[in-house]
């Protein structure tokens, strides 16, 4: 009997890194700052293995694309339920995740077309995002041992590159009217609640590294 379903695992590995993280903060008080980036950056950390997977099983996502649109079509939300409440036998099963992106095509079409804006933005955050997330997560926990030149450097290019491609893809989605046909309130939660996390969250990024640029330290996780 598996022990973990999508939902439970997403929701575990958050806490597991988060708090985990935590853990490892040298401040007396933790500040806003931190935790929203430590909660975004292991966030972040977990789609972009997905994104990777994205890219490696781009023909099982059409496969499967074409098998939820037969049978989820004008229920797309019951396609996002089915995956949330997927038994996950093994959470290290790459196909299992890439079950994500099958779901969320039948949103936008675009995840499971491999010569798209979304599919190639996607992927290409997963492989450049993780190691700045690392830094950033390392330079709150050990705040002494690292430059605020190279950590501020990284992040102001690193959360622009997460930002900016959001407001791409936004403004593609609208542009291509893919939300046709869909239910208002799904394709507000589904599509525009989820990507604008990779909006606000990378602006947070954005304000500690030009403080840090500022300040010559990394006070900003301070104060």
């Amino acid at each position: 009997m598996a022990v973990l379903h999508m939902l439970t695992a997403i929701i575990l590995w958050l806490v597991v890194t988060t708090g985990g993280s935590l853990l490892l903060m040298p401040y007396d008080k933790t500040n806003i700052v931190v935790l929203l980036l430590l909660f975004f950056n292991n966030l972040n950390i977990l789609i972009a293995f997905c994104e990777i997977i994205l890219g490696l099983h781009i023909k099982t996502i059409k496969k499967d694309y074409k098998d939820n649109i037969e049978k989820y079509k004008g229920k797309e939300l019951g396609c996002v339920w089915a995956f949330m409440t997927m038994p996950l036998d093994n959470p290290f099963d790459s196909k299992a995740w890439s079950k994500m992106w099958s779901t969320y095509a039948v949103y936008d079409p675009s995840y499971q077309n491999d010569e798209s804006f979304g599919f190639f933005i996607d992927v290409g955050n997963g492989w450049s995002t993780i190691p700045p997330c690392l830094l950033w997560n390392l330079a709150m926990a050990y705040p002494d041992s690292f430059s605020p030149l190279l950590v501020g450097c990284v992040g102001i290019a690193s959360y622009w590159q997460v930002c900016y491609g959001t407001i791409i893809y936004i403004v593609s989605y609208l542009w291509n009217k893919r939300y046709v046909g869909k239910a208002l309130q799904e394709t507000v939660g589904f599509v525009a609640f989820a990507n604008m996390l990779w909006f606000w969250f990378p602006l947070i990024g954005i304000y500690a590294s030009v403080r840090m640029l500022g300040d010559g330290d990394l006070s900003v996780f301070q104060s």
